[in-house]
């Protein structure tokens, strides 16, 4: 059954830490959609809207580095008319207006434990069953590492410039990943992988500038319960809700797709195959 999709902003505190990142969370419910606009984009949804009662799937939404949750509003929405709860973080420090700790060991370590704390917050607040983790780019080494994989930092992204494994607790809770064109390279060690038995759908472009397929190799030949497809035309940033018609320029290459590639009518279909995926494995 198609509902609408309902939605909460609240603000977290890092745990550990003395900032905070904003969270979206949409979830289904009986009350109407109205236009709203968070910052630049539109998204139809009922704020502060009552839930469906029972139990809901949960997915979290890992941005890639020096991103914007919102950028993955319309998968969201859709997944939370199809009776989801979607959590979207902001990754406090590796986003869009603040990236003070892009490309170093700690917001390796920092990123998935800012997953762990939206699962916990989300779970007290709503009544959810299983936990997806869907990543693109850096975020699909987000849900890798939550989901039991090892990563070793490269000696660039640390203080003493030797590589190091990165600590990370895997959360049980985590059932299954989505990740699209993720970024891999720090599990390429032997047996960085192992531990991962969650399902898991993986799409990667064609023509992919910074995730080429030897990221999605490292996947596929470490974890054995993987649907992998290449989707035709598309570049790394075309896994991105296409943006508003101002914000759509040769200049800000997020907005871009290689030429004749339709970015629209892909996320129709992207839509429906993560939900599919994720009905499928629920």
């Amino acid at each position: 059954m198609t509902r609408s999709a309902g939605c909460r902003a609240v603000e977290l505190r890092a745990s550990g830490k003395d900032y905070t990142f904003p969270l979206l969370v949409l979830y289904p419910t009986e009350a109407p959609e109205a236009p709203e606009s968070f910052g630049p984009y539109p998204v139809e949804v009922a704020m502060d809207a009552p839930v469906v009662p029972g139990t809901h799937p949960l997915v979290v939404i890992s941005h890639g580095t020096g991103g914007s949750h919102l950028l993955y509003r319309t998968l969201a929405a859709h997944l939370a008319r199809a009776g989801f709860v979607v959590a979207l973080p902001e990754h406090p420090l590796n986003n869009r207006n603040d990236n003070e700790l892009g490309g170093t060991a700690e917001i390796l370590a920092n990123r998935p434990r800012h997953v762990r704390q939206v699962v916990d917050h989300v779970s007290a607040e709503f009544d959810v069953g299983p936990v997806a983790v869907v990543g693109h780019s850096l975020g699909g080494y987000t849900g890798l590492a939550l989901a039991g994989g090892r990563p070793t930092a490269f000696p660039h992204e640390t203080p003493d410039r030797l590589p190091h494994p990165v600590e990370v607790v895997p959360d049980e809770r985590v059932r299954a990943l989505v990740l699209l064109a993720p970024a891999t390279a720090w599990f390429a060690h032997e047996g960085a992988l192992s531990a991962i038995t969650a399902p898991i759908l993986l799409l990667t472009a064609e023509h992919d500038e910074h995730t080429p397929p030897w990221h999605a190799e490292i996947v596929t030949n470490a974890v054995a319960d993987v649907e992998h497809r290449v989707v035709p035309g598309a570049g790394h940033y075309s896994f991105l809700s296409p943006f508003p018609a101002r914000m759509t320029s040769p200049a800000f290459p997020p907005s871009q797709d290689p030429e004749g590639f339709d970015r629209a009518a892909f996320h129709a279909h992207l839509n429906d195959e993560v939900l599919a995926f994720l009905r499928r494995v629920f």
